[in-house]
């Protein structure tokens, strides 16, 4: 039905052209030079006539082929604009107007020009309309970020708390403490507030990690996938999947430092140098070790607990023993009892980076 509708308007285009061609041919010197044409207006409608229908079967003629051109413009355009997220296409296209309102207020002084005029001001807008849609898409995460801040401020401050204290700040999850695990037990006990935001750029570098040809790659990538799925499925989180990417910015930390800039959010990670780095842009984190050692019991020079040796220690004699939670107890002279279970007493707590570590001496050797 389109090709049959677009066909009539290219031949009604081509009556039009040929009659207007014709009639200004008939008033052109050439033709008027010509004794044939002079003082007969049959003659005269019947060229214009003649004119006209010539053109209108050239494009009746052609068209099938103009309307292929225009179809597969059309099918480019419109697979195009499916690859483009809607907010970028009403972003690009009110970056254009501003471009174009900028360009409106000299385009006028450019098309005065003689000649080259008004071709030069189609030049400039267009331009300007181009660059106003790319400064608009490469600052799309910052209009996004000013229009939710003005939301966010225009509503009332008693709306604003009750938000805040229903749901809690945005919680942006980092490769390596998805890959953890415990961050699942943790939102298992409801310490966790606010929305779970999953990038889908550590998505694919889970994704990437889980297809390693590494073993030990390709297993914490596997782990990584199925704490995502069980925290989805079994805990009642509110989990989102953020579908947009920086492409200006390679590193995922860095990423993932920007996406909480611009939710407003918090970073979850376990690790050491994205905590630093994200202290230094003043962006907040919730690092999982430090939790993890916050919550460890306070074990106090003095007190006496029951353990076994695991294995020696790095020192000639020492012995080595855990806790349930992972702390490490080196036991002077507990070399001879690795795989039995002893009395201890803890003479001092070292607190490291790392975490704690207790050493103590057998209990016997004290009394």
């Amino acid at each position: 039905m389109l090709k049959k509708i677009l066909r009539g308007l290219f031949t009604i285009i081509g009556f039009t052209l040929g009659y207007i061609i014709g009639e200004n041919a008939i008033g052109s010197e050439i033709l008027s030079s010509f004794s044939y044409f002079q003082g007969s207006s049959i003659k005269t409608a019947l060229f214009i006539l003649l004119s006209t229908i010539l053109f209108g079967l050239i494009l009746f003629l052609i068209s099938p082929w103009i309307i292929i051109v225009i179809e597969k413009v059309m099918d480019y355009i419109e697979r195009s604009i499916q690859k483009v997220p809607t907010n970028e296409v009403l972003i690009g296209t009110f970056g254009a107007i501003i471009g174009l309102g900028i360009s409106a207020l000299f385009v006028n002084l450019l098309a005065r020009i003689p000649v080259v005029g008004v071709a030069l001001a189609v030049v400039v807008a267009v331009v300007m309309a181009a660059l106003g849609a790319n400064i608009a898409l490469r600052k799309r995460e910052d209009i996004l970020s000013l229009f939710s801040n003005i939301k966010r401020t225009g509503a009332s401050n008693k709306e604003k708390k009750a938000k805040s204290h229903k749901g809690g700040d945005p919680k942006v999850l980092d490769t390596s403490v998805i890959i953890d695990g415990r961050i699942f037990d943790i939102c298992q006990t409801g310490f966790i507030e606010g929305t779970l935001i999953i990038p889908n750029f550590v998505l694919e570098e889970l994704r990437h990690i889980a297809d390693s040809s590494d073993g030990l790659k390709r297993n914490r990538g596997r782990r990584g996938l199925d704490i995502l799925n069980k925290i989805q499925k079994e805990l009642n989180v509110d989990v989102q999947i953020y579908e947009k990417d920086f492409p200006d910015i390679a590193e995922v930390d860095s990423k993932l430092l920007k996406l909480a800039q611009v939710l407003n959010g918090k970073v979850i990670t376990n690790d050491y140098n994205l905590n630093k780095v994200a202290e230094f842009q003043g962006v907040p984190v919730l690092n999982i070790n430090e939790l993890a050692n916050a919550v460890k019991p306070v074990v106090l020079p003095g007190e006496e607990m029951r353990i076994q040796i695991i294995k020696d220690g790095k020192e000639s004699g020492q012995g080595v023993a855990y806790l349930d939670d992972g702390t490490m107890i080196v036991v002077e002279g507990g070399r001879r009892y690795i795989g039995t279970i002893i009395d201890v007493v803890v003479t001092s707590v070292l607190q490291t980076a790392a975490g704690r570590m207790i050493f103590a001496k057998q209990k016997d050797s004290l009394e």
